[in-house]
């Protein structure tokens, strides 16, 4: 009997993770052919992660083409890409080995795009250089303000980055710029990232795409020249990739110029 895609997937992080981080290249690979936009990733998530209301590390874009009665339905999830060019690293003025943002080189996290909470002034230089739209400034807002009662759900413990946060008051990371980050926290502890394993339609694949006995890198050289990614003229060399009969092009009015 066939392996669940889970199960392939989280052997090959296990493995992964017993690899020297420079030997590893953290990757995702979605395939919009099987998504039904139940936005089933989008929401565990936001509780994974406790995103304020309307602010979302994984949105779905969805768009119709064509006209009755030969009409599709396109759906397309949008994590941060994780760019190995990251413009919104370059914009933000917090530099250097103790910056805000940087490509992390080293650790479970090497590939990743993280964001130090300590560090960052919220100044939101970082949310239009990002040509995805992938960064948001946390507006310290919760899905139950102006009911009888604030859900103690909410108030939770998060633990992005392997660090434990609160989202009350001035807490980080309140005020300050998020974003996706292949759920760093949960890697550390041999899980797969939240949207993979919540995904109902197994159209998620993530691992170390450097692995040729990984799913994910044969996924990829089985469908080389199918493969897209997202703006590729802009250069930034995202590490999130697509697959589909869809061009792309036609979610651009979601990304800024």
């Amino acid at each position: 009997m066939e392996k669940d895609i889970l199960v392939r997937m989280q052997e090959d992080l296990e493995r992964a993770l017993k690899r020297p981080a420079d030997k590893r290249r953290w990757a995702m690979l979605l395939d919009t052919r099987k998504c039904t936009t139940c936005s089933a990733c989008t929401v565990a998530c936001a509780s994974e992660n406790k995103l304020p209301p309307a602010q979302w590390y994984r949105p779905v874009w969805e768009e119709e083409l064509g006209s009755y009665p030969k009409i599709q339905r396109i759906s397309l999830p949008r994590p941060c890409m994780q760019c190995d060019k990251p413009p919104c690293v370059t914009a933000c003025p917090v530099k250097g080995p103790d910056g805000a943002t940087w490509k992390e080189t080293k650790g479970i996290g090497a590939g990743i795009v993280p964001i130090n909470y300590a560090k960052c002034i919220g100044c939101a230089k970082c949310v239009p250089a990002c040509p995805y739209g992938a960064r948001f400034i946390d507006s310290g807002r919760f899905h139950t303000d102006g009911t009888p009662e604030l859900m103690k759900y909410e108030k939770g413990r998060a633990f992005e980055y392997g660090k434990v946060l609160v989202r009350e008051g001035k807490n980080q990371p309140v005020g300050n710029a998020r974003k996706c980050h292949f759920c760093q926290h949960r890697l550390a502890n041999g899980m797969l990232p939240q949207c993979i394993t919540s995904c109902v339609c197994r159209m998620g694949y993530f691992g170390d795409e450097s692995d040729p006995e990984s799913l994910i890198a044969q996924t990829i050289a089985a469908n080389k020249a199918k493969l897209q990614v997202l703006k590729k003229g802009a250069g930034t060399l995202p590490r999130v990739y697509y697959l589909g009969n869809a061009d792309l092009s036609i979610f651009n009015k979601h990304l800024k110029a």
